[in-house]
């Protein structure tokens, strides 16, 4: 139990500690550094994807290499990507870096939307902690504890340059350092709330496990392709997004490799 909570908890601290940057850098995030940065977590999240989430999929029962065995990731997959693709389309908000409203019209203010944009993409980091999480606890997925923790550590890690991404545009607004550390902050309470009512959730669906950890996987990539790398490839100094992107590919795959 313990575990669990910690797993849970890990995720939401990297945030926090992102968010505290806005009390030592200047009141705009240096554009060099943001795109590394969005490479970065376009990385990690790419890599956790597949090592935690998509191989226990296929793994999970069935004969290997047929039909039953790829049918729940598959499903999973695309309903994941269906998911958030619905999200994106029925809520007001802002893609990180942009000032330009997508989702239907709205009188929100732009911190609301923005609030709103990083809701829609720490969900599926939460439900991915989650999943991963339950599946360790199960003991059936081939999931070890290590490997649950490496999940947790690996999403933290790149939750602290989006905590930074998200605090530093609100003291860049005119908000003060504290406002802008606490919305920043607060931007990833979703994820343990996520992962919390994803375990709820698996303990009456084991059998869907496989689907579940799919789904977080789709969900995790539509973040990466329709706003990390896009944000991270325009531009001067992409080639510095996609450093970042390597660099935080290797190191999640590093983590989920040794410590699974």
């Amino acid at each position: 139990m313990n575990g669990i909570i910690l797993g849970i908890l890990i995720p939401f601290l990297g945030t926090v500690a992102g968010s505290a940057f806005v009390f030592f850098m200047r009141r705009e995030m240096n554009a060099v550094v943001q795109k590394a940065m969005l490479g970065f977590a376009s990385g990690v999240m790419v890599a956790a994807s597949v090592w935690s989430l998509l191989i226990p999929a296929l793994e999970f029962g069935g004969e290997a290499n047929s039909a039953p065995q790829l049918l729940p990731a598959a499903v999973g997959f695309l309903a994941g990507m269906a998911f958030l693709l619905l999200i994106d389309y029925a809520t007001p908000h802002l893609h990180l870096g942009t000032t330009k409203p997508e989702g239907p019209r709205s009188h929100l203010s732009r911190t609301a939307m923005l609030m709103l944009a990083v809701t829609i993409h720490n969900l599926p980091e939460g439900m991915a902690v989650g999943v991963v999480l339950a599946g360790a606890a199960d003991g059936g997925m081939g999931i070890s504890t290590a490997a649950a923790l490496a999940m947790s550590v690996g999403i933290a890690i790149q939750n602290v340059p989006e905590g930074a991404i998200v605090s530093m545009p609100m003291r860049a607004a005119g908000n003060s350092r504290w406002r802008s550390f606490l919305i920043g902050s607060l931007s990833g309470a979703v994820e343990p709330l996520g992962a919390l009512a994803v375990i709820m959730l698996t303990a009456w669906l084991t059998p869907a496990m496989p689907y579940l950890l799919a789904f977080a996987a789709g969900a995790m990539l539509y973040v990466v392709i329709e706003e990390l790398i896009p944000e991270a490839s325009t531009g001067e100094h992409s080639n510095l997004g996609t450093v970042g992107f390597a660099i935080g590919f290797t190191l999640m795959m590093t983590l989920d490799v040794v410590l699974g």
